[in-house]
């Protein structure tokens, strides 16, 4: 037998391998939820990736509720576009980042009107999907009582999925996702001293 021939026969076995674990934990996956999913973590990428459930949903024909907490710019691309989907509910509820504003009080109070945007859509069973821009923040700094929000997410209609982004995210929060991922930079354009550009960075 030659190496071409044994590599091809120790790859076929590899893979037939891989095939029976995994069929075998797909048979295991028997139960339908809701998912609390997290992304969390100091990297690029947090927004990014919610925003590609956010069109995988709509390409399902889910209803999708998004509340964008912190940022108060309403230039970006994905606001653009997914505000021009019919099933999709865009807010934009913060006044810029804490570094922008420097006000604690105005940040709490701004928290708290955005916070009761998302609570309505989290009580709504109408919305397949909740998506909670930084709300991690939110958490972090005290400018929501965790506890409530917590609550609220628990007590969301069955079946509801809700994506919360975000860096620094509460151990609270992180136990009760069924999903948590940490993303972390391993190089950044922006150290380089390359700006945000637009269709990339927003």
């Amino acid at each position: 037998m030659s190496s071409d021939d044994k590599k091809s026969q120790y790859h076929k076995i590899r893979m037939e391998r891989k095939k029976a674990q995994i069929d075998a934990a797909i048979a295991r996956a028997d139960q339908k939820k809701g998912l609390l999913i997290v992304i969390t973590g100091h990297g690029k990428g947090k927004s990014t990736s919610a925003f590609g459930t956010i069109a995988r949903a709509l390409g399902h024909g889910l209803k999708v509720g998004v509340c964008q907490f912190i940022k108060s710019r309403t230039d970006t691309g994905e606001e653009a576009f997914f505000k021009a989907q019919p099933k999709c509910e865009w807010h934009v509820l913060g006044d810029g980042f804490t570094w922008d504003t420097q006000n604690r009080e105005q940040d709490i109070a701004t928290s708290e009107r955005g916070w009761q945007v998302a609570r309505q859509m989290l009580q709504d069973p109408s919305y397949d999907l909740v998506v909670l821009d930084e709300l991690t923040y939110l958490l972090s700094y005290d400018y929501l009582d965790k506890d409530t929000v917590l609550n609220t997410i628990m007590e969301r209609p069955e079946g509801q999925h809700v994506v919360v982004t975000g860096r620094s995210a509460i151990a609270e929060l992180r136990e009760l996702a069924d999903t948590v991922s940490e993303i972390q930079d391993e190089k950044h354009a922006y150290k380089s001293g390359i700006q945000a550009q637009p269709g990339i960075d927003f």
